[in-house]
């Protein structure tokens, strides 16, 4: 069952939270605009929506996967930043360091390497155990 539990948080880890991160870090140079919280939702896994003009248009965009801003209502406003060429990717300005994203890649992964060494542990106390039973 550890090995399980590190496998997935290892996978977590590698195959979400880090590309989460640096799709953030990506969005520092991107466009400025104040957008309102449209749905909100758990932000950090990628349920939450805001609402900004672009050129006269109105976008509704998903924030990406490692957002922060959870704790906010619908109708709050915030500074998100977008492509240019694709205003459907934005992220809040906050988050575009990708830190919360980060973060918890390296907890994710920390505690993949807990549980990897849990199941080590688990393996070689039961291969001991059966060599000294007769």
């Amino acid at each position: 069952m550890s090995l399980v539990l590190a496998l997935l948080l290892g996978a977590l880890s590698a195959l979400v939270m880090f590309p989460a991160a640096q799709h953030l870090r990506s969005l520092q140079d991107g466009e400025r605009a104040s957008a309102t919280l449209h749905r909100n939702g758990s932000c950090m896994i990628g349920h939450c929506q805001v609402e900004f003009e672009v050129d006269g248009q109105t976008v509704v965009s998903d924030l990406p996967v490692g957002s922060g801003g959870g704790k906010s209502s619908v109708g709050d406003r915030m500074i998100v930043r977008y492509q240019a060429d694709d205003p459907q990717v934005a992220a809040r300005e906050d988050d575009v360091g990708g830190g919360g994203a980060a973060v918890l890649a390296v907890m994710s992964g920390g505690a993949a390497l807990l549980f990897l060494v849990l199941s080590v542990v688990g393996a070689v106390y039961v291969a001991r155990q059966r060599r000294q039973d007769p």
